[in-house]
């Protein structure tokens, strides 16, 4: 069982680096004026904070979903999580400067557990 969750993870990882470079060549055409690194950096921020977390919460559903669905519906679930929490943890004091590296973490870590807990259950 382990082995099929990893080459299906390896597999759409391949998806997931297919849609980053068209996302960044769909960047470089719409902010064709900017430097290479910022549009660099907006991709990548876009994938930090959204689709990885996203990805991670919603493969608890791979068997369920197809890959376009959950990643579709990740990235929804993702930016909500974000933004809701972004908005209380600045309301209980934490500065804003800490959600992009805090945020995103929290919500792979706990993806992740809800997935082993799933496989192992």
């Amino acid at each position: 069982m382990k082995k099929e969750v990893f080459e299906k993870l390896k597999k759409e990882l391949l998806y997931v680096l297919i849609i980053f470079a068209l996302l960044f060549v769909l960047f470089n055409f719409i902010f064709y004026k900017e430097n290479f690194l910022v549009k660099l950096r907006a991709v990548l921020s876009f994938f930090w904070l959204f689709v990885v977390p996203g990805y991670i919460l919603m493969f608890y559903w791979e068997s369920n979903l197809e890959f376009i669905e959950r990643f579709m519906i990740g990235i929804t679930l993702a930016a909500a999580i974000t933004g809701i929490s972004s908005y209380y943890l600045g309301l209980s004091g934490l500065n804003l400067k800490y959600h992009i590296f805090l945020l995103p973490v929290v919500l792979i870590v706990a993806g992740t557990i809800i997935i082993l807990k799933k496989k192992y259950d």
